[in-house]
């Protein structure tokens, strides 16, 4: 029971911060999701639903730089490989999608990152 509520209450939290932001050609939206071993970047264009880049700890270039993907050092590389494929791309600006997460710890690793390395949000 007690389970249920708690999913429940992760969905309620991700629709509220979801239905305030929308990524559109001029300023896609970067989304972000994170679990307990790695983290996930992707810059989304809602208005074509195509995903424009993304980066995450999986990749074999990340686990040999970082070693682990659920810390802040990954997240701070993985910030800083979405701004360069977004700036790569020719996006300069986006719109942060923190999800459910709160701004604390790996999700302000990446943002602050992806700030530093170029992008704007």
């Amino acid at each position: 029971m007690r389970s249920e509520r708690i999913r429940k209450a992760r969905i309620r939290r991700k629709f509220r911060t979801r239905k305030k932001i929308s990524g559109t050609p001029e300023r896609p939206r970067l989304s972000v999701f994170r679990s307990n071993r790695h983290i996930y970047a992707q810059i989304i264009d809602d208005y074509a639903s195509a995903t424009l880049a993304s980066a995450s700890t999986r990749a074999k270039s990340f686990r040999r730089q970082v070693g682990r993907g659920g810390n802040k050092a990954a997240a701070e590389a993985v910030g800083k490989e979405i701004a360069k494929q977004a700036i790569a791309v020719g996006i300069k600006c986006v719109c942060f999608n923190r999800n459910r997460y709160s701004y604390h710890g790996r999700v302000k690793a990446l943002a602050e990152a992806a700030r530093e390395a170029g992008l704007a949000f």
